[in-house]
């Protein structure tokens, strides 16, 4: 697989990573362990070398199930992983302070069974903690070998120049995809003029873009998109409008809606690095694959043009969950 650099830093990694979120987590009851090992490892025979995960997926258990499915093959990987909240059930408050980021880098360390994270990321803004002041602990942690390179996740456009001018990002991890393209607005040119790398979480819009979901699905109470304003039935149904053309442009293509949606944002800009996930080995290969699909500038005009006519219809989180992004 071709590689991509995040930030001027140079963090280089696998075109496309590897969400490991719903390998346990959000995502319905959790499948077998060891299968879902063998899935994380059938992404690392792929070429994928970056593996995402967080402290409060679970909590914790997620980073359990990443640090032993990457056991033994360490040196051939990279993990990105999250903190920065209170965890408390499901009343999680972002917390920022010292003490609680040196807490959560030494826990996701043990969990993950290793000495260092290549990439570590303060998953929610908190208000109440400076993020110059987040930036010195990261700082700390990164002269101390615990962390090599360092991101946000939805921030916005000030609080990225506010962390970057204390300590350079290397990366800022935002949900983006072909049905969700907010930060275009004012994060991307941002991250282009300070040279931050983009990571792509949810490129295939939580399973919807794989056009394996309907206004019939019905999502169990283990599985956080029925919660969601995007996710209803009217939402959907909606939405096919989008789904429609996409299969219209992947025919043409011989490619499916999956492979079109994970090469459109890798054609967006050469420093943006999606990290899909599955739990079953037959979409990675489809997913790596993705890859080698290019588009011609005639191709680039169509599908921009269709977009900026195509409404897409319910936010992506309900207003409780809205107020901790974009910060």
């Amino acid at each position: 697989m071709k590689e991509r650099q995040l930030g001027k830093n140079g963090l280089v990694t696998s075109e496309i990573g590897f969400g490991c979120m719903g390998l346990n987590y959000h995502r319905g009851p959790a499948k077998d362990k060891n299968e879902m090992i063998e899935v994380v490892r059938t992404a690392i025979d792929a070429g994928i070398k970056m593996f995402d995960t967080a402290e409060v997926y679970g909590p914790y258990t997620n980073e359990e199930l990443v640090g032993e499915a990457l056991a033994g093959k360490r040196n051939q990987v990279q993990i990105a992983t999250k903190g920065g909240f209170k965890i408390d059930g499901l009343k999680n408050q972002p917390d920022s302070s010292s003490k609680a980021i040196i807490s959560a880098v030494e826990g996701s360390l043990k969990r993950l069974k290793t000495d260092y994270i290549d990439l570590y990321y303060i998953h929610r803004i908190d208000p109440n903690t400076p993020i110059e002041e987040v930036a010195l602990t990261i700082q700390k942690l990164k002269q101390e070998g615990k962390i090599l390179h360092w991101g946000v996740s939805e921030a916005g456009a000030e609080t990225i120049r506010k962390a970057h001018k204390v300590e350079p990002l290397a990366a800022v991890e935002s949900e983006y995809s072909i049905w969700w393209r907010e930060v275009e607005e004012e994060v991307l040119p941002v991250l282009e003029e300070l040279e931050i790398g983009l990571v792509s979480y949810s490129p295939l819009g939580r399973g919807y873009l794989t056009g394996k979901l309907n206004k019939n699905t019905r999502f169990n109470e283990n599985d956080n998109r029925g919660e969601l304003p995007r996710f209803t039935q009217e939402a959907m149904r909606a939405n096919q409008v989008l789904l429609d053309f996409m299969q219209e442009i992947a025919d043409t293509k011989n490619i499916t809606t999956a492979q079109l949606a994970i090469a459109w944002i890798l054609d967006q800009e050469p420093w943006i690095v999606p990290i899909p996930g599955t739990t079953k080995k037959e979409r990675i290969l489809e997913n790596v694959t993705a890859t080698d699909t290019t588009f011609s500038p005639d191709e680039r005009v169509i599908i921009s043009k269709a977009l900026e006519q195509i409404r897409i219809v319910g936010d992506r989180y309900p207003e409780s969950e809205k107020k901790r992004t974009g910060r």
